[in-house]
C-alpha cells in the first residue's frame, strides 16, 4: 500500500484497536485475578502485523497504547501497556517469521509475552518479585485469550482475502 490508502488503513486500524480497547475496559473482570483480560485490541495488532507489515503494525500499536492511556486517564496504564505491548509485538514478529500459518500460535506467544512484560513492569513499579506468583494463572489465561484473538485475526484475514468487495 502506498500514500493515502496506507494512511487511511492505518488510521482505521488504530481507531478499531482503540475502540476494542475501550469496549473491553467496560467489561467486568472475568476472574478475581488481576490482569486477566481477553485482549481484543490484539486482534488488530496481529491482523495489522500480518496484513500491513511490521512497521505499520508498530505504529498502530503505539498509537493505540498512547491514546488508550490518555482516554483511560492513567499513567500507570501506559507503563503496563507499553511494557506488555512492546514485548508482545517483538515476540509476535519473531514467531510470525517461523510460523506463517496458523496465526493462533503466534497470538498465544504474544499473549504470554504481554503478560510477562506487564508482570515485569509491576515488579519494577512495586519493587517486588512476588507479582510473578500470578504467572501460572496468567499463562493459562494467555493461552486461552491468545488462541481466541489469533483465530479472530485469522478469520478476518481469510475473509479479507476471499471477499472481492473489500475496499482494501
Amino acid at each position: 500500500m502506498k500514500g493515502t490508502k496506507r494512511l487511511t488503513v492505518n488510521a482505521l486500524l488504530t481507531a478499531t484497536a482503540l475502540l476494542l480497547f475501550l469496549v473491553e475496559m467496560q467489561i467486568p473482570p472475568l476472574t478475581t485475578i488481576p490482569g486477566i483480560k481477553i485482549g481484543l485490541a490484539n486482534v488488530v495488532t496481529l491482523f495489522s502485523l500480518a496484513y500491513c507489515g511490521k512497521k505499520d503494525a508498530a505504529w498502530i500499536l503505539f498509537a493505540r497504547i498512547l491514546l488508550g492511556s490518555i482516554f483511560s486517564g492513567s499513567v500507570s496504564a501506559f507503563l503496563y501497556s507499553i511494557c506488555g505491548g512492546v514485548l508482545c509485538y517483538a515476540v509476535m514478529c519473531v514467531a510470525l517469521r517461523f510460523l506463517k500459518k496458523p496465526l493462533w500460535p503466534v497470538s498465544v506467544f504474544g499473549a504470554v509475552a504481554h503478560n510477562v512484560g506487564q508482570l515485569a513492569a509491576a515488579s519494577v513499579l512495586m519493587q517486588t518479585v512476588s507479582v510473578f506468583l500470578y504467572l501460572p494463572y496468567l499463562l493459562l489465561a494467555a493461552i486461552l485469550s491468545g488462541t481466541f484473538t489469533g483465530i479472530c485475526a485469522s478469520l478476518i484475514l481469510k475473509r479479507l482475502h476471499k471477499g472481492k468487495d473489500c475496499a482494501v
